[in-house]
């Protein structure tokens, strides 16, 4: 990891009692300036946290929000719930998968686009949906996902 990085990490440890309380904001800023943590960076944190690289990894693991592989340049996850799969979200998956492809968990070949799904988004209300780039888009037939997939650059 960068000078940068590492200097912002020790400067979490004063704000926490223990020193593996900074562990998810370390993991963030690394994210941050890789795009992801792959295993080397989860041996420095491991380190410079004095634990065990298998103790980084399952923190990285189990949270949907740290990616352990490089990721496309926009992140697409589809809902994939009961609601939303009894609303046609797994066949939205499909054709979605179909028209950028990839399939789920995989990057387009250009880097633009990282699709996958989501176990809940909390929005069964809206279903079918998925998750752009953080932001939430709603009601989806698959002409609208690939009007929205279509006009990420």
């Amino acid at each position: 990891m960068q000078a940068q990085t590492l200097q912002k990490i020790e400067a979490l440890f004063e704000k926490y009692p223990q020193k593996r309380g900074a562990l998810l904001p370390a993991i963030y800023l690394v994210q941050a300036e890789k795009g992801h943590v792959d295993s080397d960076a989860a041996r420095e944190l491991a380190e410079l946290f004095e634990l065990q690289p298998v103790d980084v990894w399952e923190v990285l693991t189990f949270y949907n929000m740290f990616y352990t592989a490089p990721q496309g340049r926009h992140h697409v996850y589809v809902c994939t719930n009961l609601p939303c799969s009894l609303r046609g979200a797994r066949s939205l998956l499909k054709g979605i998968e179909s028209h950028l492809g990839v399939h789920c968990g995989q990057t387009t070949a250009d880097g633009r686009i990282t699709l996958g799904h989501e176990e809940c988004l909390g929005s069964c209300g809206t279903a079918p949906m998925m998750r752009v780039d953080g932001e939430y888009v709603e009601n989806l037939d698959l002409v609208e996902a690939k009007r929205v997939i279509d006009g990420l650059d």
